[in-house]
């Protein structure tokens, strides 16, 4: 899947925008970004605002690999809102870190980067199953 916009962001998912909820100080987005899959952001009512979101819009959800943390515990209860259970794709060990592209249903990729110790102590390989988390804080929402 190429990237839909030109940013230093490896993670970018298209979606439609399915439920904006306004809060206090943040607004919680939610996109379905296909495959049954769904990916929530929360950012500043001003950007919301300013971005025009809402139900029914197209909008691109980013975030970097290195705000994508693994776990090999499929089972595990976390706060991390958006949750991708998949099999690993690939997995490249570097001088420092490992690149790791997680196959997700739908067959889109998320690419994590995380430490050679996280790699190796987690024996991420092809094949294994794991899951893919990303705070919802840790996404960017973007429009064209």
């Amino acid at each position: 899947m190429s990237k839909p916009v030109a940013t230093s962001a490896r993670n970018q998912f298209p979606g439609t925008i399915i439920d904006v909820i306004p809060g206090q100080v943040n607004t919680e987005v939610t996109l379905d970004i296909g495959g049954n899959s769904k990916l929530t952001a929360i950012i500043t009512n001003a950007s919301a605002k300013e971005l025009d979101l809402k139900p029914g819009g197209q909008a691109i959800a980013l975030f970097k690999a290195t705000w994508v943390i693994i776990s090999i515990d499929n089972d595990l209860k976390t706060s991390a809102r958006n949750q991708f259970k998949g099999k690993v794709k690939s997995a490249k060990e570097g001088a420092v870190n490992a690149e790791i592209i997680v196959e997700i249903a739908g067959g889109g990729t998320i690419t994590a980067i995380v430490t050679n110790e996280s790699y190796s102590t987690l024996a991420l390989k092809e094949g294994l199953e794991v899951t893919a988390l990303i705070k919802a804080s840790h996404v960017v929402i973007g429009v064209k």
